[in-house]
């Protein structure tokens, strides 16, 4: 960096870490660089340590706030200038001053009083000519850079990944794992019935094994039929705390209720199977006429995997079928079945705003239901324009994220029979070949917002 020079203060950009603006100060008399850094929480393998820190990058603006992550090098102990001794993480990450480019290692403390978020070290101005009389030798950048930053893609950086899930062992958790960690993030599997949960204004908090878990980027919620109304309850805890989540605490009860669900997608129009709902046993007659009569589905508001779906064949079975539900006081629905499926429905896999994949599920012998928990088979299918519009429509309605949409083929065209907030991924990674657990990994990357910005106000 021959005949390079910078002033007693300059401006420098950090990309790796989405500052592109910060005014800092030279200072040969430290040693380290020092970054303003608050919230600052390591996470990660003891052997690939990480560490999440907080940042407002404008001294007079605490409403922008930037969120960033590095790997850790090394923790050091620190005597700042008034003699205190702090023992502090230390990142590597390249800075931009000028047109030039290099790594520095930082160590990250708080200097929310100071006046300059950043001094630049004696190491990282090695053959760097420092005028102790000049400013801004450099070219000058501007805090109004940030302005645009909260509608730029979310800088890549190491993401804190909660998965919510009772089983940590399944195919589908374990695919989600090794994706993220290809993109190295760290994910932590998190039981979604120990969960406890602190429910406070100012501090919301989610608390397990006797403590206050930590900030998470991202939560993918995997939660079963059976835990609905309390993992709905986590998911809504983690939202009031700020962290996305992939599927919303609203939209997993949207499509866990399948009456609910059938009136959302009957509100926006999307075909589906005639279906009809009744609690008087007095209407059991009308229901059954409604859905076309015998053979009829009826399924259970709760129920998953096909458990909870019966096809009566006949009047008088439908009759019993209803009366015993109602006997239990158990909400269900009668649905027509469409004989021409001939057992089969089609998966549409969506992610954000697109099918990624799908696969066509049939039935086993002397079976109806295709689920393949149920004993049914899948193979590949070529879906439609329109099944993939439907499929992204019906998610987008229900306000799903990622969703497995069940369509079944009909004369008159494909119809939706079910949507699913927590799809499996085996069968169709085994089926069709695609890297759906990749996917997702990759739509949370450029869903988890690299600022927080409470205002949007200048001063």
């Amino acid at each position: 960096m021959d005949n390079f020079l910078v002033g007693w203060e300059e401006w420098l950009a950090l990309p790796e870490l989405g500052l592109p603006a910060l005014k800092i100060k030279t200072d040969t008399g430290a040693r380290t660089s020092a970054l303003h850094a608050f919230a600052i929480q390591p996470f990660g393998r003891e052997n690939k340590p990480f560490v999440r820190f907080g940042i407002h990058p404008i001294p007079d603006n605490p409403d922008i706030e930037i969120l960033c992550s590095a790997p850790v090098v090394d923790r050091r102990e620190v005597t700042s200038s008034n003699g205190q001794t702090e023992l502090r993480y230390v990142i590597k990450t390249p800075i931009v001053i000028g047109d030039r480019k290099w790594d520095i290692e930082i160590t990250l403390t708080n200097r929310e009083n100071m006046t300059y978020r950043m001094l630049l070290g004696r190491t990282a101005l090695e053959e760097i000519a420092v005028q102790p009389m000049e400013s801004f030798v450099q070219t000058e950048l501007s805090y109004k850079l940030y302005d645009k930053i909260a509608r730029q893609k979310p800088v890549k950086r190491p993401l804190r990944i909660a998965i919510l899930t009772r089983e940590p062992n399944n195919y589908s958790t374990k695919r989600l794992v090794e994706e993220a960690e290809k993109h190295n993030h760290v994910v932590e599997l998190i039981d979604t019935k120990r969960c406890y949960l602190n429910i406070q204004s100012h501090s919301p908090e989610v608390h397990y094994d006797g403590k206050p878990l930590p900030v998470f980027d991202a939560v993918i919620p995997r939660i079963g039929a059976s835990l609905t109304f309390y993992g709905m309850a986590v998911v809504r805890q983690f939202e009031a705390m700020g962290t996305y989540c992939l599927n919303s605490a609203a939209s997993i009860g949207a499509s866990r209720d399948k009456l609910a669900a059938h009136q959302i997608l009957a509100r926006h129009r999307i075909p589906m199977p005639t279906t009809a709902f009744a609690n008087s046993p007095k209407d059991t007659d009308s229901l059954l006429n409604l859905v076309g009569g015998s053979p009829t589905v009826l399924k259970l508001l709760q129920s998953t995997q096909g458990r909870g779906v019966v096809l009566a064949e006949t009047k008088k079975a439908g009759e019993a079928v209803i009366s015993a539900f109602q006997g239990l006081d158990a909400n269900f629905i009668a649905q027509e079945f469409v004989k021409e499926a001939a057992g089969s429905d089609v998966r549409c896999f969506v992610v954000g705003k697109r099918v990624v994949g799908g696969m066509m599920r049939t039935a086993g012998t002397d079976d109806f239901r295709s689920n393949l928990h149920a004993g049914g088979s899948a193979k590949k299918v070529i879906l439609s324009k329109e099944e993939k519009s439907i499929a992204i429509k019906s998610a987008r309605v229900l306000g799903l994220t990622v969703a497995g949409v069940d369509l079944i083929r009909t004369q008159t065209g494909s119809k939706v029979l079910e949507v699913n907030s927590s799809p499996g991924l085996e069968g169709l990674e085994n089926i069709s070949k695609k890297n759906v657990a990749e996917k997702i990994i990759a739509h949370i990357e450029k869903s988890v917002p690299s600022t927080n910005w409470q205002k949007r106000s200048r001063k």
